[in-house]
């Protein structure tokens, strides 16, 4: 039987995933209090979109509850004690994770259908299928550190249902919600999250030279010059 060594995390790289951790989560609670909250006590400039949140509960109800789920099972998922503690409860929540993705993008797609604000709902829900589906095809082909690069671009997709909305209270921000411009800062929001990802999971690779001098074997060779193709050997 084949066996397999699991790499323990330096403290560095540790305290680094805390503090990301503790952001992500101020954030979150920043814009709950902020959108959520002022939402539910009716503040005066969310009262037009609360008369809509009403009105789109039936589809707005299963969308919130999964992209709560998705985005509250992050930590618990990226946790390497806890995968390597509860590998059963890992791939259950993995699984949840999933169905929670699939509904949260279509119910999120539907509920934009109509509106100005689609095509930026649709490429969000798009590239959080797309995440999901490939980390859940590398994990089944046991891919696994594939599989948690997709994940984490996942997670990237699914933190955008908060970081979209941080400048809520910012009057100028707010006014363009669920327009052409919104539509565009969706977008912009959704690929730089993924972008900064990469940049994070390929950061040793892009500050690392190899020295080795084996990187040079990438280059394109140069086409021999004319002094070296009229001289003999």
């Amino acid at each position: 039987m084949a066996s397999f060594t699991l790499l323990t995390p330096s403290a560095s790289r540790s305290r680094f995933k805390a503090v990301l951790w503790i952001f992500l989560g101020v954030t979150t609670l920043f814009v709950f209090i902020t959108s959520e909250v002022l939402l539910f006590i009716d503040y005066p400039m969310y009262h037009a979109y609360r008369l809509q949140v009403i009105a789109d509960r039936g589809l707005l109800i299963p969308h919130t509850l999964c992209g709560t789920f998705a985005l509250l099972a992050g930590p618990l998922q990226f946790s390497s004690r806890f995968r390597q503690r509860h590998l059963k409860l890992h791939r259950v929540v993995g699984r949840m994770y999933f169905i929670s993705v699939i509904i949260g993008a279509f119910t999120g797609i539907a509920l934009a259908a109509g509106r100005p604000g689609l095509p930026g709902t649709a490429m969000q829900g798009a590239a959080w299928i797309v995440c999901t589906s490939a980390a859940v095809i590398a994990a089944r082909n046991g891919q696994i550190a594939v599989h948690r690069q997709w994940m984490a671009r996942s997670y990237a997709v699914t933190f955008t249902f908060v970081s979209t909305r941080v400048l809520n209270l910012v009057p100028a921000y707010w006014s363009h919600l669920g327009d052409v411009l919104s539509a565009v800062g969706v977008i912009a929001f959704t690929l730089a999250s993924i972008v900064l990802v990469d940049l994070g999971l390929n950061w040793n690779e892009l500050t690392t030279p190899q020295s080795d001098g084996s990187a040079l074997s990438y280059l394109p060779k140069l086409a021999p010059s004319r002094s070296e193709l009229t001289t003999g050997p």
